[in-house]
């Protein structure tokens, strides 16, 4: 996958995508990220990328221009730019299945806005806009590190182990359960004796009933629209009976 981001701060990027399992992707060649910093695409002799915005209002906006003119560049440069990505509170909010969209493309093309917001005019450019939730940050890089974290590590050959992924919370739809690790009692703090006992069957009866019960204890949200089976429906039946007693 082809990464590139459009920031005035590429700096803030050097540590979190050099690290970890994005930093080895890159190693593998499984990735490749380049930050723009579009400063260097400015046409004003003072190198200003925000200017006031017409009508009065508090605050700078981004101007067109040069994202406009670092876009071209990319897309020069790429033979294309894939996916235009506006880190914006408007977009779509995002979440695991978004996560495994972005996962399918070739490219993506982050655009990380400064100041009050941006021209109207470089959604033109945009092809998806995405929002981590309700609230605001200074700026766009932290969201994309965030998008780009969470959808790399959905790439085939990524993570080390390729189930990994697809036992995730949300990526099931529902929670992860449990898990433990040696010793098996720690401080008088026992591991369930179900993971112990050896029997594939009944571990992973386990492991799906407790990511029910889970789900159902902290993010009950999760199930207003999750297609219960019979033993699925059993389960949450009867954890709402012990939670009423």
């Amino acid at each position: 996958m082809k990464i590139d981001i459009l920031s005035l701060f590429p700096e803030m990027f050097t540590g979190p995508l050099t690290q970890s399992i994005v930093g080895k992707a890159q190693e593998k060649g499984i990735l490749d990220i380049k930050v723009t910093d579009f400063r260097d695409y400015t046409t004003n002799k003072q190198h200003h990328v925000d200017d006031t915005p017409y009508g009065g209002g508090a605050g700078m906006l981004l101007q067109a221009q040069p994202i406009f003119d670092a876009l071209d560049a990319v897309e020069t440069e790429n033979n294309g730019l894939g996916k235009v990505i506006l880190l914006d509170p408007a977009g779509e909010k995002f979440n695991q299945k978004v996560a495994e969209r972005l996962a399918q493309e070739d490219h993506l093309t982050f655009i990380c806005g400064h100041y009050e917001g941006y021209d109207e005019r470089i959604r033109t450019r945009v092809t998806d806009e995405i929002s981590l939730g309700d609230f605001v940050l200074t700026g766009g890089e932290l969201g994309a590190m965030v998008v780009i974290d969470a959808t790399v590590r959905l790439l085939p050959d990524v993570l080390g182990n390729s189930q990994s992924a697809v036992g995730d919370s949300f990526s099931t739809g529902l929670l992860e359960y449990p898990q433990y690790t040696r010793p098996a009692d720690f401080r008088g703090l026992k591991v369930p004796e179900v993971l112990t006992s050896g029997n594939h069957q009944k571990i992973a009866e386990w492991r799906h009933k407790e990511s029910l019960r889970r789900t159902y204890l902290r993010r009950p949200d999760m199930l207003e629209n999750y297609p219960l089976t019979k033993q699925e429906a059993k389960w949450l039946r009867e954890f709402k009976t012990k939670t009423a007693e």
